[in-house]
């Protein structure tokens, strides 16, 4: 698989309160928001303007402005509008449940906020409330174009870039009311994305990646998107079915089996916890676990 640029919103030291963004080309750092800011000011109108790829060519054969080491990633996408999680997207996942049912004809959504998230590297924190902090490893799509009603058959053209979420749960608290998931969801720094977009091409891109969660290194969940039960036209045309997708969206498309909720005993992350989410031509989303302070 020939490797795409990678695009990474992100903080220098010293100056934490700016977000820059910029291409992130092995150890280097090209520090594109310098250059472009006055007209894309983040990668959000990068990606609403449909610029990703000639940014990329602007951007070759320029110096280094940083080294990652000096760098904090940041969520790819600042500010999203909208950020839609797909729950039970594996076959396996849809057998955990043991309620002897078929795989639903829709797919089951729901909501998260972008404070919920932070970036590549930084700490995912375990809130007071609860010790069930649990990981949940995702490919995640980000629309390039808005639409309504958007055609099966088309909708893989409104994807701008790809990227990658560990779309952590504080477990008891889905279970705090009778019909939603939304609180356990939703606690600040709990779950990660990034550590980039990278630009998307076509279906090959996408159609049979291998998506791995590890734990300590040890690997707690192992598939591949070409076994979800929807698919990602599918997840593009049925949620735009009832709301607008704009540029910047956020799709998160289902995890594996193999949560910690769903081991003999149920076994949550704890302080010092490693995760690392990976994908085939995407990348590595590595965070370690720390209690809220």
């Amino acid at each position: 698989m020939t490797e795409r640029p990678r695009f990474a919103t992100f903080t220098v030291e010293g100056d934490e309160t700016h977000s820059r963004y910029g291409l992130i080309d092995g150890e280097r750092v090209i520090d594109l928001s310098a250059l472009y800011a006055g007209r894309w000011p983040t990668l959000r109108e990068v990606i609403a303007e449909g610029a990703l790829d000639s940014l990329a060519e602007e951007a070759a054969g320029r110096p280094t402005d940083y080294a990652v080491t000096d760098i904090r990633y940041r969520i790819p996408v600042p500010s999203p509008e909208k950020i839609i999680c797909v729950g039970v997207n594996y076959p396996d996942r849809n057998a955990e449940y043991k309620d002897g049912k078929e795989a639903p004809p829709n797919p089951s959504l729901f909501v998260r906020f972008p404070r919920s998230f932070v970036g590549h590297e930084e700490p995912i924190m375990r809130p007071p409330e609860s010790p069930q902090l649990d990981y949940e490893g995702e490919v995640a799509i980000v629309i390039g174009k808005g639409g309504r009603r958007i055609p099966e058959a088309e909708a893989l053209a409104y994807i701008a870039a790809l990227t990658l979420a560990n779309e952590g749960t504080i477990r008891d608290w889905v279970r705090h009311a009778k019909f939603n998931v939304t609180q356990g969801k939703n606690f600040d720094r709990s779950g990660s994305m990034g550590p980039w977009l990278v630009s998307f091409t076509d279906e090959t891109q996408l159609a049979d990646i291998k998506l791995e969660t590890r734990v300590n290194g040890e690997t707690r969940q192992s598939d591949r998107t070409g076994r979800m039960i929807f698919s990602f036209r599918k997840i593009i045309a049925y949620i735009s079915t009832f709301t607008t997708l704009v540029p910047g969206d956020i799709i998160l498309t289902g995890t594996p089996t193999g949560a910690g909720a769903r081991l003999d005993p149920p076994v949550w992350l704890k302080p010092g916890d490693t995760v690392e989410v990976e994908a085939e031509g995407i990348g590595i989303l590595r965070n370690r676990v720390q209690d809220e302070k």
